[in-house]
């Protein structure tokens, strides 16, 4: 019986410790101890798809979940990505910015981090589950929200986007991302007068962000999907009572529509992404969900 109460707080310490290292590196980032730095490995592209030398269709910047931890890892080996590089060729995608880092730095090339990957992988996934505490509190959101919105924008110029150009930017996050998405909006808008496009996938985010600086905001989810069903209980400014949350003032607008990808889940063999899960006309889940994104991605934005 003993064995509870020590392992109970074992969890109560790492809780705490992570706690205090997501707000550090906000605070760190504000405090201009350190900066964010734009620079990718070697080898490594700013942007792929669309021919550099002429200008894309759109660019699109992909924020995962909180199995980020490089600038090349996605939850599905990239599956999504190429998917979508497959169907929209027209279109040039990011999929290197750290969500879960105000200072760029990716979570699994920190010394101490990558000897913890080795022994004790959760508290890598816990870290990232933390940051989007932080992101999502309002003492320090808009510190986040600054820092994220501000890489953000270095990788899109660096990838070759000229501010008040007009040419459109999508943001599509998976889970967690959308908090990290919706706090990009204002910084995005200052920095790029970038028409900007929000697709949520699974999206995991509080609803209090401003949303006013975007045109669209497309929710892809599914009955099946019981952790974006979560966030709807446990942030109040989600409530439709929340009136003046920025989720509801976006709703009013007209700003939100829905997609149902059901039965998809939100992980797991029948996930949003799965290549082997199929629909009844035969498409497998990740055809559905891409084919879905690109023709929200063609659809004319109204300003």
């Amino acid at each position: 019986m003993t064995e509870f109460p020590l392992l109970f707080l074992a969890l109560g310490m790492v809780l705490l410790a992570e706690a205090l290292l997501a707000r550090y590196e906000v605070l760190v980032y504000t405090a201009g101890w350190r900066t964010a730095t734009g620079e990718l490995p070697h080898g490594l592209p700013y942007a792929r798809g669309a021919d550099p030398n002429r200008p894309p269709a759109a660019y699109l910047v992909y924020l995962d979940g909180i199995g980020k931890r490089r600038f090349t890892d996605t939850r599905d080996g990239g599956r999504l990505v190429k998917a979508l590089l497959d169907k929209a060729p027209e279109v040039r995608v990011l999929g290197q910015v750290q969500p879960y880092s105000p200072l760029a730095d990716p979570l699994a090339d920190r010394p101490v981090w990558a000897w913890l990957r080795r022994r004790a992988q959760i508290l890598l996934f816990l870290h990232n589950v933390m940051q989007i505490f932080v992101a999502a509190d309002r003492r320090y959101r808009p510190l986040y929200n600054r820092a994220v919105g501000t890489q953000i924008a270095r990788q899109l110029r660096l990838a070759g986007y000229r501010p008040g150009s007009g040419i459109p930017v999508v943001l599509l996050s998976y889970s967690g991302g959308a908090q990290v998405a919706t706090g990009a909006v204002k910084e995005l808008h200052a920095r790029l007068a970038a028409p900007l496009l929000l697709i949520t996938l699974g999206g995991f985010h509080n609803g209090a962000n401003d949303l006013t600086h975007a045109r669209r905001l497309h929710r892809l989810t599914s009955d099946a999907d019981w952790i974006e069903r979560l966030c709807l209980i446990l942030f109040p400014q989600r409530w439709p009572a929340a009136r003046g949350s920025g989720w509801n003032r976006a709703v009013r607008a007209g700003k939100i529509t829905t997609h149902r990808l059901d039965p998809a889940t939100h992980m797991g063999r029948r996930s949003y992404i799965s290549p082997d899960a199929r629909l009844p006309d035969g498409r497998t889940y990740l055809d559905h969900t891409a084919d879905t994104v690109v023709r929200l991605i063609r659809e004319p934005l109204s300003p």
